[in-house]
């Protein structure tokens, strides 16, 4: 078990680039690419536009914070709420039996609640930024 401990602050850095990585692919195009697509599909499901803004904000940034490991705990809680919205408003539309509908947003929350309890790590500028700002006075 002291050879998987010693990869705890590696495996926290590659989950952290892994989650980073599908956040910013999703939340990319919803900012800079089809739009228009994204607002309509909103609009379907009963969401205002702007909504599509706020969730490509979080997406995009929420997923760079946390591939440099920066105001982790936040960028996750965030996420986190992201996910939890898009289960709540769109994948749960066959029910909490069917799965298939909602297991990758679940994965991704579950993942994000992770990263924001544990935070950056050894390896992420929340460390080397704020390592001595608590025991200051």
């Amino acid at each position: 078990m002291s050879f998987l401990k010693k990869l705890e602050p590696l495996a926290l850095l590659l989950l952290r680039c892994g989650l980073a990585l599908v956040f910013i692919y999703h939340g990319y195009p919803k900012l800079f690419g089809s739009t228009a697509t994204f607002i309509e599909s909103f609009r379907a499901i009963g969401l205002p536009s702007y909504v599509v803004y706020l969730t490509g904000t979080i997406e995009l940034f929420g997923g760079v914070a946390l591939a440099l490991g920066l105001f982790t705990p936040v960028a996750g809680f965030l996420l986190l709420l992201d996910m939890c919205a898009a289960m709540w408003k769109y994948n749960f539309n066959e029910g909490i039996y069917a799965v298939r509908e909602y297991e990758l947003p679940l994965v991704l929350g579950l993942a994000a609640l992770v990263v924001a309890a544990t935070g950056g790590g050894r390896f992420s500028l929340d460390r080397l930024i704020f390592r001595n700002k608590s025991a200051a006075p």
